[in-house]
């Protein structure tokens, strides 16, 4: 221990009295690793993290999987089969969340809801501060209107009322009783908490099919996963001999169960996994740079550790020293990396546009806990033995005669450590192209989604979501609404037109419903699945979506009036491809029960497709229907979809007046449906711009690496350079030298790069779109930029050389 010491002690006063060469070292290791810390950070919050759960290990959520995919939401029909599955699950508990609003005051305020079954806060160990949380029978159909708020609302909406458990409240202009408050500071697994909880009730003898909430449960001590899924795959044989007329889709369905954690992280695992690796090649050549100063740092103590050796010092007390100088120049940088990390992870978080699972109320479950200090520590480690064994190894290695009677004149180090230093240099080089080559096909993915035709026109569209009032959610109150709604909102000057719809494109959660075509022979219980979605007459005007064959809805699309419904082309392509549609008639979710008792529908037109999902991903089949002949189901939210003659933040106040006024609840601030089409390509751009930082990264960090590399090979050449320039070489044959030196190592760092790129970007293939993994744009581009940064970084050290003076140049090294 004593030695240990006295070799940091050394090793500090060495450094300190190199702050030209420590401060560059730290500051290289600062950047690797503040950014990886910042990145890990995340993964740890997202991937890492147990959910807030009692034994989070064993809370899973249920899955059903078909042709169409895998799926978490649950029918009443598969939860009441999978929650008496007893022998293998604790706690099995349903849940969905909505929008409600605070009534009773002189304004209504919006408020989050969240309606679950009596195991949810068992399963997830919640408590309550005050009151108690739900019974059985408050769960049940028509049960009891009792609401558990949270601590903020609490503070917030009722003044912190000490005594408010037992008083009543008005939501939605319904009374519910106050039983319970919620501490302060819960973390949920998925998400921020809401504001009021409600029970929600399922009734154990339901025929309703319509998959509509999720269900979590937590499996038995001493049952697996494994065993789990088996039994899951018993209750699968046992649902489909129950319920042999389930819809086709719940035929086909396997059951399982997931880890809830991998299934929340499950949809950004890979780009998080991507990411890590990017900023973990940005760290490897940070690495390399500061083992090339550590070369060049030993070339230049060669007598002194000669010396050392010369009179007893064994070889391992010197690597050791060397060593200890690289750790402590690591933990330096690991210092500074956290510093840089902490301020990375906000700016990570703020500049983040997409909607990252667990991350908490802005960023609150990202902190530097153990595991981050934990990977702090060990980089830091990892770091320092990496980048400082070889220099110790090769310094340690001194040929003790030779570097002795060399006297005072400048050397070069040894041919091996000239091999290190180039092999570092060409190592920096590869990998930044790796990366460069990454940040330019998710340049050229961004450049494709801008490029697709969304299927609408946003340009002075705007929308707006309102929450109905549950007594106006049926018809007819949708119908007065609507009509309330576009009578105010013409009354505007500055609105050109106005819809109502469920859901705006690219934000996805289209309901897809069984399609059967009357008239058809039918070898299942549907032809298909489709989209489904109602609309008021005047959406595809809005949006100018183009009417293809056929004609849109009008007024006279009412209730009472016949039947009728419009699709899009992929529909039209998928269940006609002979045929007409516009002679057929078809009816919407059959199957589904009394919560979904749909018509058959005439067929009226063909409307282009709309990417509802991702500009990335091909339009699905949809049918529409009018917002007036909808089915009997409620409809808590919709969106008034507004086309402008232009727009201001007054606009803006007066269309959400107006909508107030006819809704009765409040309004949200507009959306731009050109917000809309950006919001949806912001995560690939959030990708495009992290990888080109990674990517600028490495390119400035190797252009660095090869300008010092050819500096100081130029410094201990000067002798050289004098002598042939004192037999008459010309400054420009020297000048020639060093360039074709550096280019030479930076094109074999290019070659390299490129080889590794040709394998590698096979892993980003799945993020790319409109783009080959191979493209020869970004292969060849990413390159020839490169090779120009070299060229330049080469250049100045070889401008240098042209100019040594051959006369001085002796006379220093005599």
């Amino acid at each position: 221990m004593e030695g240990i010491l006295k070799d940091v002690t050394q090793s500090l006063r060495l450094l300190r009295r190199s702050p030209g060469f420590a401060i560059p070292a730290v500051a290289a290791l600062a950047l690797g690793i503040g950014a990886n810390v910042a990145i890990f950070s995340v993964v740890n919050a997202v991937l890492l993290k147990p959910v807030a759960a009692p034994h989070p290990e064993n809370v899973v959520v249920f899955l059903a999987t078909n042709r169409g995919g895998t799926g978490a939401i649950a029918s009443d029909i598969k939860f009441n089969l999978w929650r008496q599955q007893t022998s293998v699950f604790e706690e099995v508990s349903g849940y969905h969340t909505g929008m409600l609003n605070v009534t009773g005051i002189d304004e209504p305020q919006p408020a989050a809801g969240a309606f679950v079954t009596v195991d949810y806060f068992r399963l997830f160990g919640l408590s309550t501060e005050q009151g108690r949380t739900f019974t059985a029978e408050e769960e049940r159909p028509h049960g009891a209107k009792v609401v558990i708020v949270s601590h903020s609302f609490w503070r917030k909406m009722l003044g912190g009322d000490p005594r408010i458990v037992g008083k009543v409240i008005s939501l939605d202009n319904e009374s519910y009783q106050v039983i319970g408050i919620l501490p302060a500071g819960i973390r949920l697994a998925e998400g921020d908490p809401p504001d009021l909880w409600f029970p929600f009730p399922i009734d154990p003898n339901s025929n309703n099919q319509v998959h509509y909430f999720r269900a979590l449960g937590r499996i038995k001590a001493g049952v697996s996963l494994d065993q789990a899924n088996a039994q899951m795959r018993l209750t699968t044989q046992e649902f489909r001999r129950r319920y042999p007329n389930a819809l086709s889709t719940s035929r086909e369905d396997v059951f399982s169960v997931q880890p809830l954690r991998d299934f929340l992280a499950q949809d950004v695992r890979s780009s998080l996994l991507l990411l890590a690796g990017a900023v973990g090649l940005v760290w490897l050549i940070a690495c390399a740079n500061v083992a090339n100063l550590l070369l060049i740092r030993a070339a230049g103590r060669r007598r002194e550790i000669a010396t050392r050796i010369a009179v007893g010092a064994p070889r391992w007390r010197i690597v050791r020293q060397l060593l200890t100088e690289s750790v402590l120049l690591s933990a330096a940088g690991a210092a500074g990396g956290l510093a840089l990390g902490a301020g990375g992870i906000r700016a990570l978080l703020a500049a983040n546009p997409v909607d990252l699972p667990r991350l908490g109320v802005k960023g609150a479950n990202v902190a530097m806990d153990w595991r981050v200090l934990a990977f702090t520590v060990l980089t830091a480690l990892a770091t320092g033995i990496l980048f400082g064994l070889i220099p110790a190894l090769e310094a340690s290695r001194a040929d003790l005669s030779g570097v002795l009677k060399e006297g005072g004149g400048r050397t070069g180090g040894s041919s091996r450590q000239n091999r290190a230093r180039s092999l570092l240099a060409v190592g920096e080089m590869s990998l930044a192209i790796v990366l460069s080559i990454g940040a330019a096909l998710f340049i050229r993915t961004l450049v494709a989604l801008r490029s697709v035709n969304p299927g609408f026109d946003p340009h002075q569209a705007v929308a707006a979501r309102v929450t109905l009032d549950p007594q106006l959610a049926r018809l007819p109150g949708v119908d007065d609404i609507a009509a309330d709604v576009f009578r105010r909102l013409q009354r505007l000057p500055a609105v050109e037109s106005a819809a109502l719809t469920q859901l705006l494109p690219l934000e996805g959660g289209f309901n897809s419903l069984t399609i059967v075509i009357l008239g058809r022979p039918l070898t299942g219980l549907a032809h298909g699945n489709a989209r489904w979605m109602t609309v008021s007459p005047e959406y595809f005007d809005v949006l100018k979506i183009p009417l293809l064959r056929g004609r849109a809805f009008t007024e006279g699309d009412r209730r009472g009036a016949p039947a009728v419904a419009v699709i899009n082309q992929a529909m039209a392509r998928q269940f006609w491809p002979t045929g007409d549609p516009l002679n057929d008639r078809l009816v919407i979710g059959r199957g589904l029960g009394q919560n979904f008792d749909e018509p058959p529908r005439q067929v009226v037109g063909i409307v282009g497709d709309v990417h509802e999902d991702a500009l990335g991903m091909q339009p699905l089949p949809a049918v529409f229907v009018p917002l007036a002949q909808r089915p009997n189901t409620r409809a808590y939210t919709m969106w008034a979809v507004l086309r402008t003659h232009g727009q201001s933040p007054a606009l803006d106040e007066e269309i959400r007046g107006e909508l107030r006024r006819a809704t009765g609840v409040p309004v949200p601030p507009l959306r731009s449906m050109r917000e809309v089409l950006v919001q949806s390509t912001a995560e690939q751009k959030f990708q495009m711009l992290l990888m080109s930082i990674f990517g600028g990264l490495a390119v400035f960090l190797a252009a660095v690496g090869i300008y010092g590399l050819m500096a100081y090979s130029v410094e201990q050449r000067t002798l050289e350079i004098g002598i042939r320039m004192a037999l008459g070489a010309q400054s420009g044959d020297v000048r020639n030298m060093v360039v074709l030196q550096g280019i030479r190592l930076a094109l074999i760092g290019v070659a390299l790069g490129l080889a590794a790129a040709f394998g590698l970007t096979r892993f980003v293939r799945s993020f790319l779109f409109g783009v080959n993994r191979l493209d020869p744009l970004a292969f060849l581009a990413v390159p020839v930029i490169l090779s120009g940064v070299a060229i330049v970084a080469v250049w100045l050290p070889a401008r240098r050389a042209s100019r040594v003076d051959p006369i001085h140049a002796l006379r220093r090294e005599c």
